[in-house]
């Protein structure tokens, strides 16, 4: 039977955040493509001449822009978050400073 305990590793949990992130993003962007094919075809075929379809694919593709980019670009403040969470649970826990 498999250990199913929680591994406390910092290093393990944060790339398993890392992967649930990137999991999130693929959904989105499946979910994205979906049914932005049905709009487009929608709009083919029933008013041609008049483009609606480009409202919902730039508004939806602009949020899925900035999804991608908290997803995958490195983010520094990441750091500057953990470091702020680790102060306040030495103090807290009146742990000293390392």
């Amino acid at each position: 039977m498999r250990d199913v305990t929680p591994n406390t590793n910092p290093h393990y949990q944060d790339a398993q955040r890392q992967v649930e992130r990137k999991i999130g993003f693929y959904l989105d962007l499946a979910a994205y493509v979906i049914v932005n094919s049905g709009l487009v075809l929608l709009n083919f075929l029933h008013n041609p001449c008049r483009p609606w379809v480009l409202g919902p694919i730039l508004g939806w593709g602009i949020g899925l822009l900035f999804h991608a980019l908290a997803v995958f670009l490195k983010n520094p403040g990441a750091q500057w978050k953990r470091r702020m969470i680790e102060r306040e649970l030495e103090k807290n826990n009146h742990i000293p400073p390392a």
